[in-house]
């Protein structure tokens, strides 16, 4: 459900975020109005891309995090009906360092502030950006508070920030997972037209997609491109709540389970792991982000937080498999402990800035995973072979009887 308006639109009030371990930052408020009594709350992030920002803050993974963009000028290209990745807006805030006062795309229908304003968030800009990014790199990730106003209570705000917590423990999940089972049938865009042309958006009929082969994805925060691109290479798709059971799912009559993207600590999702561990070795199975970590969960593996986390559309990765290096999109601030995975799992990926684990396959299930973003949206399509692949497992489980 879509945020709703909150109070007038600002562009520039003082505003002050507050971290947990008490350091302070100023600004200029931006988009809807949040006071100190009605504060922005969530977790300190960054993400290192040059564009793509609607993307970005329409990303289920985000929720419960405010975002902080690298880039030093954001909403230069305002904003529009299609770049959106969901039905909102999942951040709880924005940070940036410039906010342009002119919009230059043909394709926006309104400015970066006004979309704010009208899914409810906050944005603060002209805060060192640089400054906050080698803070949470030196000191983690952290919970945050935000506030617009003048004469701020700096000390009640980091208080705000503290009672917050971690991310470590908490269940974002339930929060942005569909509620009922729905049928997906569009297609990517097409980028040939803009959207005030007739044509970008692109259909199948449902009809004539009952011959294609059927894939159930548990939808824990799945993202609109993955869907998209599903369709793309040949399935029909059908999307389940991640609370679905494993008989919910099978009577579906899948021919392959894929495991989606979405927010939190992934150790909190004991009832996901069971219903994918029933299924393990029935279907072949394909995992992104959030995916990737429910199936290393079972196949033995533990998760951890990590620092600062993985966010960007430039992170090299490794295909051990083919010794060739991705550039990937990442959005994650958990990992999957490589020394505690069984031995039927094959560290297929690996991220070349900290060695850490990006992708896992297991020949015996037909199942395999990566922590990366291989839709893009925004970001490289080096990886977008993993779809076809995918298909390619599902197909073949199909044509031998299943």
């Amino acid at each position: 459900m879509k945020r709703k308006a909150r109070g007038e639109l600002i562009t520039d009030r003082p505003g002050v975020l507050a971290l947990a371990d008490g350091t302070i930052f100023r600004g200029r408020c931006f988009g809807a109005d949040r006071g100190v009594d009605d504060p922005v709350l969530g977790e300190v992030v960054f993400n290192t891309s040059m564009f793509g920002y609607q993307e970005i803050l329409t990303d289920p993974s985000y929720a419960g995090q405010v975002m902080c963009f690298t880039a030093p000028h954001i909403g230069n290209v305002g904003c529009n009906a299609e770049d959106v990745e969901s039905g909102r807006v999942y951040v709880e805030g924005v940070l940036i360092r410039d906010l342009p006062r002119v919009v230059s795309n043909f394709r926006a229908d309104r400015t970066f502030p006004q979309y704010l304003w009208e899914n409810g968030i906050m944005g603060l800009a002209g805060i060192d950006t640089r400054e906050l990014v080698s803070h949470l790199r030196t000191n983690g990730s952290q919970m945050g508070a935000i506030a617009c106003g003048e004469n701020i209570n700096t000390s009640e705000l980091v208080e705000r920030a503290r009672a917050e917590g971690s991310m470590e423990g908490k269940d974002y999940v339930k929060a942005v997972s569909c509620k009922e089972i729905y049928s997906w049938n569009e297609l990517p865009w097409d980028l040939t037209h803009s959207v005030k042309q007739p044509g970008s958006k692109r259909e199948i009929e449902f009809d004539k997609l009952w011959s294609r082969p059927h894939v159930v994805a548990m939808d824990c925060g799945i993202k609109y491109n993955i869907l998209r691109l599903l369709v793309d290479v040949g399935f029909r798709v059908t999307v389940v709540p991640a609370t679905a059971t494993s008989a919910e799912i099978l009577a579906q009559k899948p021919d392959g389970l894929f495991l989606s993207n979405g927010p939190g600590d992934p150790a909190t999702l004991g009832y996901i792991v069971k219903t994918v561990s029933e299924l393990f070795g029935k279907l072949p199975m394909f995992g992104i982000c959030l995916g990737h970590q429910i199936l290393g969960q079972v196949v033995g593996g533990r998760t951890y937080k990590l620092k600062f986390g993985h966010r960007g559309g430039n992170h090299p990765v490794r295909n051990n498999l083919t010794g060739k290096v991705e550039i990937t999109v990442q959005n994650h601030g958990f990992a999957v402990d490589g020394n505690s995975i069984s031995k039927d799992a094959l560290v297929s990926h690996v991220n070349l800035n900290d060695q850490t684990i990006e992708g896992l396959h297991i020949p015996s299930a037909r199942s395999f995973c990566v922590q990366y973003h291989p839709e893009s949206s925004p970001g490289p399509h080096d990886a977008r072979y993993l779809f076809s692949r995918f298909f390619e497992d599902v197909v073949g489980y199909r044509e031998q009887g299943r």
